[in-house]
């Protein structure tokens, strides 16, 4: 990535206040100021995004209909998609039934976007002083109006953090490589991988026990993930790591939070390494899909440690349905979603229209290990589990990644190691592109097929995969 793309980039992570006055305050012309006019929604973005995080129980996410709706910016796009004046419409009769029903109801407009896709405006109601949430959502869910009313909900990233977590393994300092430039990594230990060396020049390599346990080496052989590109809906990332240097091709900020932030979120580049680490370039590690191309939607923020504990990472229903609402206008085939929390109504039919499109959606299983929630309980998904932690193994559907102490990238220039199954859906998410690079025709469920038959309960063998593709591919040429 060159200078100039990289400062375009770390521009348009800035909060387009703009943007979101100017449809707030046209929604707010067009409900004859019904709402209340643009006031703290339009006047002080961060600060309602700040009280949504805070005190979501306040909070309401209600949709309707918009059918006079016409497409505009990408909403989840960066770089140069935001530079034309927004051509996104607020129709008359969504405006009118949002100001009816604020007024029916004494809401308070605290956000607004669009999902072009579904021909809905969504917006995010405070609820006046004293109302019962559950009351005022069984009335709106009764409305013929309304086509969708449910709480804002909390979701968290699925790391594997707090006291109980063991202490990951020592890291040697940078400044002694354990793999000098030139030197061949290690032989992989996937079951049936070749025993040839397969030379990488990054220092760390031969301690990426998953980059060798899935044989990702010789899956290099077949396929790099040169062409796919993986939305990361997520935290923010450290768009300026050495490792990470042309592989995040686009970004947007959903939380609103400064431009700094994004560059010190420490999930979201966790996860962009594990995918993405550039290969051969005397830096660090190797991503199993080196030549993947990311983009990233941040959705979630940081939060304080308590108790001497990392805090996961959260985001709530609005940031993440903005996210999904961006990630439907892109360009990504697969989404990686190393996060979870309840099931969300929303979210979910969201995740459908993706589905529905045809992009592979990886999600992350919660510690307990059950399907059930958002994202792993939608139909459609492919849930992931750290390898050997998985409580029912016998699940055929459910794919085992490596998500005990995996080395990946650290916010600024450093590296250390993560665990969790948002690190084991990372994985899965690389090897996916790795299949869709070598052969872009496969379809989600030819795509699901190849992962499960790659794992089966044990470690995902991304050597095994690439090679069952290519024997079929040869079978497929010669008939």
């Amino acid at each position: 990535m060159s200078r100039a793309t990289a400062d375009r980039a770390t521009l348009w992570l800035r909060p387009r206040r703009w943007v979101g006055s100017w449809l707030l305050c046209g929604a707010a012309v067009l409900q004859t100021l019904a709402l209340g006019g643009c006031a703290s929604a339009a006047t002080e973005p961060e600060a309602a995004s700040a009280a949504m995080r805070d005190e979501s129980s306040r909070y309401i996410v209600l949709a309707v209909d918009n059918p006079l709706s016409s497409p505009g910016g990408r909403a989840g796009a960066s770089l140069g998609s935001y530079g034309a004046a927004p051509r996104y419409v607020l129709g008359s009769r969504a405006a009118a039934t949002l100001a009816a029903l604020a007024r029916e109801h004494g809401l308070r407009e605290t956000a607004g976007w669009p999902i072009v896709s579904l021909g809905w405006h969504c917006v995010v109601f405070e609820l006046p002083a004293g109302a019962e949430r559950g009351q005022v959502l069984a009335a709106l869910q009764a409305d013929p109006r309304v086509r969708l009313a449910q709480p804002l909900q909390e979701f968290d990233t699925q790391g594997a953090t707090g006291p109980g977590a063991p202490p990951p393994p020592a890291l040697p300092p940078s400044t002694s490589p354990t793999n000098s430039p030139g030197t061949p990594a290690a032989t992989p230990t996937s079951p049936g991988a070749p025993t040839e060396r397969v030379p990488y020049n990054d220092p760390y390599v031969d301690l990426q026990r998953s980059f060798l346990d899935m044989g990702a080496a010789q899956a290099h052989r077949i396929s790099t993930g040169a062409g796919v590109r993986i939305a990361v809906v997520d935290t923010g990332a450290a768009l300026n790591h050495p490792d990470l240097r042309g592989r995040i091709l686009a970004t947007r900020d959903l939380v609103g939070e400064p431009a700094a932030r994004f560059e010190g979120d420490k999930h979201g580049t966790e996860v962009a390494g594990v995918i993405a680490a550039v290969g051969n370039n005397g830096e660090g590690i190797v991503g199993i899909a080196p030549q993947a191309g990311l983009e990233v939607f941040k959705a979630c923020w940081g939060r304080h440690a308590t108790g001497g504990a990392e805090s996961p990472a959260r985001c709530n229903s609005f940031t993440l349905a903005k996210a999904l609402a961006g990630v439907l206008e892109s360009n990504a085939r697969i989404v990686n979603l190393s996060l979870g929390g309840p099931s969300d109504p929303l979210l979910e039919k969201l995740l459908g229209e993706l589905l529905r499109q045809g992009r592979v959606i990886i999600g992350a299983l919660p510690p307990d290990g059950r399907r059930g929630g958002f994202p792993t309980g939608v139909e459609g998904v492919l849930a992931v589990g750290v390898a050997g932690e998985l409580q029912s193994p016998a699940d055929a559907s459910v794919i085992a990644a490596p998500g005990r102490d995996v080395l990946t990238l650290q916010p600024g220039t450093g590296y250390d190691y993560a665990s969790g199954s948002s690190i084991a859906a990372a994985h899965v998410s690389a090897v996916a592109a790795l299949l869709l690079a070598a052969d872009p025709r496969l379809d989600r469920l030819a795509l699901s097929t190849l992962l499960q038959g790659a794992s089966q309960g044990r470690v995902l063998d991304a050597g095994a995969a690439l090679r069952t593709l290519s024997t079929r591919l040869a079978t497929s040429r010669r008939s």
